[in-house]
């Protein structure tokens, strides 16, 4: 029995350090989109980061976009799609221009984003459209990207999320917060954190319009529970939805668009009576962890491992070591996780256990104001 358990060990062990060799390791390149003010205009910086020491570098700083709130990376790493949290007013999508030599981002164009408080921006697979999640007026856009420069095309489409929930402080309208596409690049899922629905649209490439409605065309979840990110198992049978309200994680089955309540947990430890928010959510390279943020007085990560049958078991929770995790990410190696604590004004490095999901803290910051989005550069 002694010798099975280590021999499934050495196996395990084995298989994670094939899983580390086969993504790209060095030094790769991480954008962080900030909130702009009068303390620092900039909107978007570019690091280096180093997958082995898990150091980060500056390497440039991209002026003169208002609020980056959300950053897209192409899937070829030569363009990057930002939204514009205009402080009053329509937001806009901006597009840049990538060289990787110089480590600069060169200025495309920028279209509206169909409505106010942009704070999320995701393309289908074959980089042909953008799509972009507005808060503060509830809608969804949709926008072409001309393939000869990837610049955006100015004749948008504008959906509609309308009503509210139950919570009337914050769900008095629809806030529209994400929208992702599925793994097979023919469906589009978006969350609406106001009217507690999770939306389901066709990409339609044969039509004028580039979304097409669902039958049925969302799904209502939990009263109150106020749905915020969204993502998809690299399997794509399963969808996990971090809420930001009741600070809780549901959990999908998923075929064409169609979604299959199969289980909620929550993120809150017992006896936990303060303000919850939670924010963000991502699975590890290797799809055997989940890891979503709390902000507010909690300020932490909630660690899940996956079982086989994509229902979570909490591993734990982390302390972020700073205030308000808006966003984290893991670089492609698996290693480590990049938290952006927004009103700490810094970016905290944690090294991340590949076996059993738990966190460590490197002892490495990057001060960075009010950082609201971390993307790295795919691994090609």
């Amino acid at each position: 029995m002694i010798r099975v358990i280590i021999i499934s060990l050495y196996c395990l062990i084995m298989i994670s350090g094939l899983y580390a060799q086969s993504v790209q390791t060095g030094r790769i390149g991480l954008l962080v989109g900030s909130y702009t003010g009068p303390a620092d205009s900039t909107g978007i910086s570019w690091y280096e980061f180093d997958t082995t020491s898990g150091n980060l570098t500056l390497q440039s700083k991209i002026y003169g976009i208002e609020n980056a709130s959300y950053l897209l990376i192409s899937k070829d790493s030569k363009k990057v799609y930002a939204a514009s949290e205009k402080n009053k007013g329509i937001g806009s999508i901006y597009a840049f221009g990538v060289d990787k030599v110089s480590h600069h981002l060169s200025f495309i164009n920028n279209v509206s984003s169909g409505g106010d408080g942009p704070c999320y921006v995701e393309s289908d697979k074959k980089g042909k459209y953008v799509f972009a999640a507005n808060y503060g007026s509830g809608t969804l856009s949709a926008v072409k990207v001309n393939s000869s420069d990837g610049s955006l095309n100015p004749e948008i489409q504008i959906l509609t999320q309308p009503g509210g929930s139950i919570n009337k402080q914050n769900q008095g309208k629809p806030h529209a917060h994400s929208v992702v596409v599925s793994p097979d690049n023919h469906f589009v899922l978006a969350a609406n954190l106001g009217n507690d629905k999770i939306y389901s649209y066709r990409i339609d490439t044969t039509a004028q319009t580039i979304l097409a409605p669902c039958t049925p065309a969302f799904l209502k979840v939990h009263p109150g529970s106020g749905p915020r990110h969204i993502t998809f198992h690299p399997n794509g049978k399963t969808v996990y939805v971090v809420n930001e309200l009741d600070g809780s994680v549901d959990v999908f089955g998923y075929r064409k668009a169609r979604l299959t309540f199969v289980q909620r947990v929550s993120l809150i430890p017992a006896g936990y009576k303060g303000v919850i928010e939670a924010a963000d959510i991502h699975i590890s390279p290797d799809a055997k962890f989940l890891y979503a943020s709390n902000r507010e007085q909690m300020n932490d990560l909630s660690i899940f491992r996956i079982q086989s049958s994509g229902k979570l078991s909490l591993v734990g929770h982390q302390s972020v070591l700073g205030k308000a995790p808006r966003n984290f990410a893991i670089d492609p190696t698996g290693k480590f996780l990049l938290v952006a604590n927004m009103n700490s004004d810094e970016i905290v490095v944690f090294s991340r256990d590949i076996l059993n999901g738990n966190l460590k803290d490197t002892h490495l910051r990057m001060a960075v104001n009010k950082p609201a989005c971390i993307k790295f550069f795919p691994a090609n």
